[in-house]
């Protein structure tokens, strides 16, 4: 059991120090990019929402 530990242990950090880590900058990047499309998705589902509810609002109450 404790030899199963040790070599999956060992493998993990074999896989660590293959991992390609992006830098300060790329983070920075990445980081804008992951709020500026949160932001757009949340916007669009805000306005399909609204819309949305006019439409049902209509059909059910006749408007």
């Amino acid at each position: 059991m404790i030899k199963k530990l040790k070599t999956f242990l060992d493998g993990v950090q074999q896989e660590f120090k293959k991992v390609s880590w992006p830098t300060y900058e790329e983070l920075k990047g990445s980081t804008w990019v992951v709020l500026g499309m949160s932001a757009f998705i949340g916007m669009v589902l805000f306005i399909l929402d609204k819309v949305m509810t006019v439409l049902v609002l209509n059909v059910i109450m006749g408007r």
